[in-house]
């Protein structure tokens, strides 16, 4: 499968309106491999956490899971349809409780930490995200894109990230830190 980065060359933008956030836990954060190729021309980053377990592949790729509760939406082909949903979704979760402060042990989920971009280009940044993390709609995926709260300092806004089923992998390793990796120099 060939991966489609955005262009390293695409200038920084200003902040505009910021219609599409992601959470991203994995290679897409600040200082890992594929967060300049695909994260080039992000609005905004802030620290942020979801509610869920995080594991790590034998090929040390990070596998988040999300209990199913705290699933807003799934994502579509639909690039403006998934931008509504968010949009649509921002106000109603102002009151949304944040995540429970136990760890993520088996059985109950804890606090899995990661970053918030804001992009204003989702109509060439989803579905490039989307081929790198193997998401077809309709079709067999390797993670599922899911709306989901994500907490920044108390408060909960809905954003996509990208979640796999442990269940269909039984090599994963439990990281119960909530923290995945550290970022190459």
């Amino acid at each position: 499968m060939t991966e489609h980065a955005m262009n390293p060359e695409e200038p920084l933008k200003e902040n505009t309106q910021g219609m599409l956030r992601i959470f991203v836990y994995g290679t897409l954060k600040r200082g890992f491999w594929n967060h300049d190729r695909f994260c080039r021309g992000v609005l905004d980053v802030r620290e942020a956490e979801v509610r869920g377990r995080l594991y790590e592949m034998h090929s040390a790729i990070p596998v988040l899971q999300v209990p199913d509760w705290d699933v807003l939406a799934h994502g579509t082909s639909d690039v403006w349809t998934d931008v509504a949903t968010q949009a649509r979704l921002s106000e109603q979760l102002a009151s949304y409780p944040e995540p429970a402060l136990q760890s993520a042990t088996a059985g109950d989920w804890g606090r899995v930490y990661g970053e918030l971009l804001t992009f204003d280009d989702p109509e060439t940044r989803l579905p490039a995200i989307d081929r790198l993390e193997g998401f077809h709609p309709g079709g067999p995926s390797l993670y599922r894109r899911v709306l989901v709260p994500v907490c920044i300092t108390g408060m909960a806004q809905p954003a996509w990230l990208y979640t796999g089923d442990s269940c269909l992998q039984p090599d994963l390793r439990l990281i119960p830190s909530g923290t995945w990796g550290r970022a190459t120099p």
